[in-house]
């Protein structure tokens, strides 16, 4: 794995912000930005498996608020470029509690999944207890039945 220059923080005030590090650009740019971390996660998913697909190597950097401040959280994208079979193999960075790890990920693949979904009906703007309900869903049903229920929502939305 090639050095890569450490990520400044964004310009502006804390937010949710993905940057992105390319070797051959030898910059870092964002690539999602937004004040909740759901969408920007989703974005560097479907970002590093397009940029993957074309085989190429990525590096992410996750900026997020904390205490007021900009904060540099670790992500699966930005501790390894390796596609995502060889990530689930035991890295180092894995450490102990894998399957509660594994877990919370799934939960949170799924949370991203109904966002996604609602974001495309054109609910954007949920209150506290819209959030709670899309937290509850996401704990509660497998990943298909979250699939279905973001389709319909897409759906429901204009998109086919």
């Amino acid at each position: 794995m090639q050095k890569r220059p450490p990520c400044p923080p964004p310009p502006g005030a804390p937010r949710w912000v993905a940057m992105f590090h390319r070797p051959g650009q030898g910059s870092w740019t964002v690539g999602a930005e937004s004040p909740d971390r759901a969408p920007v996660l989703y974005a560097v998913g479907d970002m590093t498996q397009t940029v993957r697909a074309r085989g190429e190597e990525v590096a992410v950097a996750l900026w997020g608020p904390e205490a007021g401040a900009w904060h540099l959280f670790d992500t699966p994208a930005a501790r390894d470029t390796a596609p995502a079979p060889a990530a689930s193999a035991g890295t180092p960075a894995s450490g102990a509690g894998t399957p509660a790890k594994l877990a919370e990920r799934m939960t949170g693949r799924r949370h991203q999944v109904l966002l996604a979904g609602l974001g495309k009906a054109g609910l954007y703007d949920l209150s506290a207890e819209d959030g709670e309900a899309v937290r509850a869903m996401a704990e509660l049903l497998d990943e298909p039945t979250v699939r279905r229920v973001a389709h319909w929502l897409a759906v429901a939305g204009g998109e086919r």
